[in-house]
């Protein structure tokens, strides 16, 4: 057998981003539970854009972070409790609720060449002994180099892991290993992947990943998430035993939790659609394909030149502004 792969499911967190956040508290509550029954290791909850981020920009969430922390904190037995949180939309006020509410494991993101942003929150954090996990998202936009440089700036602030996101789901196998392997040789901390399944490689990257040496894998139930979705939690696990690691759960577990969570969550998984397929491969920040497909569908464009348009502008996450107004340019142009 290999080593152990801690396992965070983010359904109940990436997977807001597929209900527009509004999940409710009671279908939040019992996924949960059902979670930590199925022997999950860390439990992420709240706004799909993370801590704080409840807006008209972002989208207002159906419960606040208060609630819906407090309410899986109260049935958690097993799991640990984890949070998404992004400077600028979350602020320290937000992650003193967040411990006041008991969270445990605290994953403090940057764009991937914006590590410096999260050296405050990461120390905050440390201070108040809590597990700090630094999150380098959008990885797809640096080489191995600069992500190595970005890790090593947030292992300095005391980050006890790093975790790369595939936020686009633009990777392949081949570069997910050669920036986890970089990640592995210039780091003294763990390091974790999250997969987007954008190309249909969610779970090929995850097992990239962890044959590189990544010991922390994201996955979602049913795929559960934001644009095309993310690992799918009940492949993921029979593929990881195949491969001879050791996880907290097992795949029947993680049937049950799936067949389970279909009569809780509003689950959708049909095949990719286009615009999915183009937000990977253009690299753009899954998130964004429900601005994309309302617009062009308002301003009767095309939701794939769009996409072109948006990927010269190289947009991180949070710039849906950017979105509105390369609509338009392409609408005026086309009128």
């Amino acid at each position: 057998m290999k080593g152990y792969i801690t396992l965070t499911d983010a359904s109940l967190r990436d997977g807001n981003h597929a209900v527009h956040h509004q999940l409710k508290i009671r279908q939040i509550v019992r996924y949960a539970q059902a979670a930590d029954e199925a022997g999950i290791d860390i439990v992420e909850v709240g706004h799909g854009n993370g801590l704080g981020a409840s807006s008209c920009q972002q989208g207002k969430a159906a419960s606040t972070d208060v609630m819906m922390l407090a309410s899986v904190r109260a049935i958690l037995g097993h799991s640990k409790l984890g949070i998404h949180f992004m400077p600028g939309l979350g602020k320290i006020s937000d992650i003193e609720v967040a411990l006041e509410a008991g969270v445990d494991v605290f994953r403090l993101a940057s764009h991937c060449t914006e590590a410096n942003i999260t050296r405050q929150f990461i120390e905050y954090v440390r201070h108040a002994a809590k597990t700090a996990y630094g999150v380098l998202m959008m990885s797809h936009m640096a080489d191995a180099g600069e992500i190595l440089k970005q890790s090593r700036l947030m292992q300095s602030y005391g980050a006890h892991a790093i975790v790369l996101m595939d936020s686009a789901g633009f990777s392949t196998p081949d570069l997910v290993k050669e920036k986890v392997e970089r990640l592995i040789d210039g780091l003294s901390i763990p390091v974790g992947y999250h997969a987007h399944n954008n190309l249909g490689l969610a779970v090929a990257n995850s097992i990239a990943a962890a044959e590189s040496g990544a010991t922390l894998l994201d996955a979602c139930v049913c795929g559960f998430g934001a644009g095309a979705g993310n690992t799918q939690l009940e492949t993921l696990v029979p593929v990881l035993e195949r491969y001879g690691y050791r996880t907290g759960t097992s795949f029947e577990r993680t049937v049950r939790l799936a067949r389970g969570a279909d009569k809780v969550l509003p689950i959708r998984t049909p095949h990719i659609a286009i615009d999915n397929i183009s937000s990977g491969v253009f690299g753009l920040f899954s998130g964004y394909v429900p601005h994309i497909e309302r617009l062009a569908s308002e301003l009767k464009i095309d939701s794939f030149e769009l996409c072109q348009a948006l990927a010269h502008r190289k947009l991180v996450a949070g710039q849906e502004d950017v979105i509105v107004e390369e609509a338009y340019r392409l609408a005026a142009r086309n009128a």
